[in-house]
């Protein structure tokens, strides 16, 4: 075995090995995204999956052993979901104002989270198991996970329809409502939070204070909804 070889097989062994190089990583990403002076395409989260991605591919790497050394950052979305109630207690005058519409929004945007991606997935062929982990792909990784095993989901699969779904919105949110001439930060933030959870929020406080409180906002609003609304939605395509 040759000293690269040992040294590898050394570090493998270590159970902080994956831990920093997910830090790394996003540390990478998140100066790519620096240089690129913001660019949208330069999401952070998308370089460090995939810087991640190739090495554990080039060294033949299990995810299993990724995890196993990386899961303090999976345990930390727990506590940082329970932290969104922080923008809401900040901003609670301004969705008292705005109560309706939020609430509004929140169902309108829940509903068609879920059953357009049903819909399309039906359409394509895709089995019970796949619908049930595919319906909240919308929410959260914490609870979009337990909503799919709940539903007889996969929650490995539900985990990875979750991160697409924040990186495609985090990715494509900022152009596309340019193009539609939104200006308002609140509905912006909050459509954000909405469809992309936690990526897109991350974008959303990149852009504008207001758009990222608003969009933990309809993050966790979301999540509560989608608890409820993903199994009824679910029942009319199975």
């Amino acid at each position: 075995m040759t000293d690269a070889a040992l040294i590898w097989s050394y570090l493998t062994s270590q159970p902080l090995l994956w831990l920093t190089a997910t830090l790394l990583a996003y540390w990478a990403g998140d100066r790519l995204f620096q240089l690129s002076r913001r660019n949208p395409l330069a999401n952070p989260v998308v370089i460090a999956v995939i810087l991640l991605a190739t090495l554990l591919i080039s060294t033949g790497t299990a995810y299993a052993d990724y995890f196993e050394g990386a899961q303090f950052v999976h345990f930390m979305l727990g506590p940082a979901t329970v932290c969104l109630a922080i923008p809401l207690q900040a901003n609670l005058k301004a969705i008292r104002k705005a109560l309706v519409p939020i609430l509004v929004a929140l169902v309108a945007g829940s509903f068609t989270a879920v059953a357009s991606a049903l819909a399309i997935a039906k359409l394509l062929g895709a089995d019970d198991m796949l619908l049930a982990s595919l319906a909240p792909k919308s929410a959260t990784a914490p609870v979009a996970i337990g909503i799919s095993e709940a539903l007889g989901g996969q929650p490995t699969l539900t985990a990875v329809l979750v991160l697409l779904t924040g990186m495609i919105g985090a990715v494509f949110v900022t152009p596309m409502l340019n193009a539609l001439g939104l200006r308002d930060w609140r509905a912006r933030g909050f459509a954000t939070g909405v469809a992309a959870h936690g990526i897109g929020t991350a974008r959303a406080f990149q852009v504008h204070d207001t758009a990222g409180a608003f969009a933990s906002i309809g993050m966790g609003l979301n999540a509560v909804l989608t608890a409820f609304m993903a199994p009824l939605v679910l029942h009319l395509f199975l």
